[in-house]
């Protein structure tokens, strides 16, 4: 790999070229080769005389470049020191397209990245992933499920896959590091360009946890704005597949569903109150044919054969195997799934606070609701 690491950086960032397209290229420039030998060569590419490179229809632009990467001016000998220098610390690695560690599900969809720049552990990208997605302004009540979820899923044997954004992301992944378990951030920006920043320390537990970040992009790269639809194939790609919690209408998560449907993966939607704009996306979707899903258990049976050694129980996820006597369970019914206050809860019962904080602590403890600053919420 390190006697390559030019040639598949340079592959990888030449200019108005897809990997879809350069791959099906390759395959045109050694026509007496099979497929699977092509893929071991791709950089040959790079070393095609003029006349080759004409006569496949490239830019301009790409052409420049590839002249360039001939003469040895690009990718430049600094810019190269300076990855190798981040590949030698401690977690980060680099995977191409060929090697046996490049995760095998995201060499399925149409346009695989031809790198992956990992920090962490890379072998958890092999692991039986969902992905988690939605909103980066969520509701308190998608937070609240996006965590219940993701612990769920992640007890069960899933690794939880997402892309490390406010919101519904950062929700999820919190809750498979709670948990001590690998969760999966693909990020929109490069990896020494961590963001959002204030995700900066969630992501060192990601590390610290035995997951890993992960980035088609060059190192230094900011967060643009058109990085992230491009990013979300890679989130479906790696997942058998999408969960998602809540997202409106023109929500970025609606790019990543309608990628795994196009991919062949699994799309699983969370329905919403009809008044909260922020689950009229997954409406949407559930309209397309994507499952509505109630709780976590109707994703683990239909991907229960990904589990393999994890064995999927039945009884999980472990909060319900802690059961509620009757006055506690028809409170559970009582309380929805908005956010209630115990003023709400006394008019709507007719018991005194008295009689209800203790059957909350309860249901608390036992993982049925949370108790934030503005209310109760129903998590299960």
């Amino acid at each position: 790999m390190q006697d390559h690491i030019r040639e598949w950086i340079a592959l990888a960032e030449l200019p108005s070229i897809g990997s879809a397209v350069l791959l099906r290229l390759i395959q045109q420039c050694l026509p007496d080769v099979s497929p699977d030998s092509i893929n071991k060569t791709p950089q040959s590419l790079l070393y095609l005389g003029n006349d080759q490179l004409k006569s496949l229809n490239l830019s301009a632009k790409t052409i420049r470049h590839i002249r360039a990467f001939q003469a040895g001016d690009w990718p430049s000998p600094e810019y190269l020191q300076s990855i190798k220098r981040w590949l030698q610390q401690p977690d980060n690695h680099l995977l191409t397209y060929v090697d046996d560690d490049y995760p095998a599900l995201l060499k399925e969809i149409p346009d695989p990245p031809l790198l992956l720049y990992v920090s962490g552990n890379p072998e958890v990208l092999h692991l039986p992933q969902l992905a988690m997605v939605g909103s980066r302004s969520a509701s308190r009540n998608g937070i609240a499920l996006s965590s219940a979820f993701a612990r769920d899923l992640t007890a069960a044997g899933m690794t939880v896959t997402s892309g490390l954004a406010r919101g519904i992301d950062g929700a999820a992944h919190a809750a498979a590091v709670a948990l001590s378990k690998p969760t999966v951030a693909v990020l929109g920006s490069g990896l020494m360009n961590i963001y959002p920043r204030q995700h900066q320390a969630l992501a060192a537990d990601i590390i610290a946890q035995g997951g890993a970040l992960v980035s088609e992009y060059p190192l230094e790269m900011p967060p643009l704005a058109h990085n992230f639809p491009r990013r979300n194939r890679i989130i479906s790609g790696l997942s058998a597949g999408v969960l998602v919690v809540e997202a409106a209408r023109r929500s970025g998560s609606l790019i990543t569903a309608r990628l795994a449907l196009e991919q062949g993966r699994e799309v699983f939607a969370l329905p919403g109150a009809l008044n909260n704009p922020q689950s009229h996306g997954c409406h949407d979707l559930i309209r397309e044919g994507a499952t509505l899903i109630e709780t976590s258990a109707q994703i683990i049976e239909p991907l229960a054969s990904l589990l393999g050694s994890y064995c999927y129980d039945e009884k999980r996820p472990e909060a319900e195997s802690v059961k509620l006597n009757d006055n506690e369970a028809k409170l559970l019914d009582q309380m929805g799934y908005q956010l209630v206050t115990l003023e709400q809860l006394v008019a709507v019962t007719g018991m005194p606070a008295s009689a209800l904080l203790p059957q909350l602590v309860a249901m608390e403890l036992a993982g049925y609701i949370e108790n934030t600053p503005d209310g109760y919420q129903r998590l299960i």
